[in-house]
Order: C-alpha cells, then structure tokens, then sequence
C-alpha cells in the first residue's frame, strides 16, 4: 500500500513537473501575415471568396467561360484576393484594426465595384447609374482607408 502511494506522488511530480514545460502553441509569426489570417475581417473575406469560388464551380457545370456571370463571379474572385493580399500586408501591430465590420465594409465595396464594372459593360462612364455606383464605391474606400490608416 506505502508502494502504491509512493509510486503515485513520484508519477504525480513527474507530471506535474511535465505539464509545466509545455508551452502552449502560438501563433506563427514567422510568415508574414499569419497573426491577419486569424482576425475577423480576413475571415470576413474569406467567407465571401469561398462563396463565391462554391457558385463558381456550379455554374462551371452548366456554363462556358464566357457565360457573363461566370464572368462576373471571376471579376469578383479578383478583388477579393487583393483585398486578402492588401489585409495581410498589414502590420501585425495593427491587426486590432482589422475587426468584422471592416470586413463588411471591404465585402460590400467589392460587390458595389463588381456591380460597377457591370454597369461599365452596359454604359458609357458619363451614365448617371455609372456615376453613381463609382461615388458609392468611392464612400465605401474611404471608410476602409478611415479605419486603417
């Protein structure tokens, strides 16, 4: 019985002793960009580009590369991953910028630029819905730039 209970304490420090030198994980910081990946407005983008690649692929099914909203879904598939690419150049110590509303703001600036480029397809620049759709992208960057510089 003294032997059971001995060789528990002992196993018991052992871990003890164990579970403190356990670092816990963090983020990798090596790579640029990493600590952005986990904010809430690169998920925000994220969600949107995943959507959009999911309705691609269906409409891949039935339609050529030339179907217009094929095209439309590639145009806004682009923006997307430039906004990533802009989010993830951003520094690490200004990553608490990058909260879910400025991801709604950057989501909602991509479709007001692909209905722009839309309307562009259709329209001259000097069209009234032209000019419109442009100063409503135009309000939205701004809030965007507001935020993050």
């Amino acid at each position: 019985m003294k032997i059971c209970f001995v060789l528990t304490i002992v196993l018991f420090s052992f871990l003890l002793s164990q579970a403190q030198t356990i670092k816990k994980p963090s983020a990798p910081t090596s790579a640029p960009g990493a600590v952005v990946k986990f904010t809430a407005a690169y998920a925000e983008i994220l969600l949107r580009r995943t959507e959009r690649e999911s309705e691609l692929e269906e409409f891949l099914l039935d339609y050529t590369e030339e179907f217009p909203k094929v095209k439309e879904i590639k145009f806004e598939l682009g923006l997307l991953q430039k906004e990533l690419d802009k989010i993830t150049a951003v520094n690490v110590s200004e990553s608490g910028k990058l909260s879910l509303a400025l991801g709604k703001l950057i989501v909602r600036k991509i479709e007001i630029e692909t209905d722009l480029w839309n309307l562009r397809r259709q329209y001259a620049d000097d069209h009234p819905e032209v000019k419109r759709a442009r100063r409503k992208a135009e309000v939205y960057e701004r809030a965007i730039k507001e935020i993050l510089f």
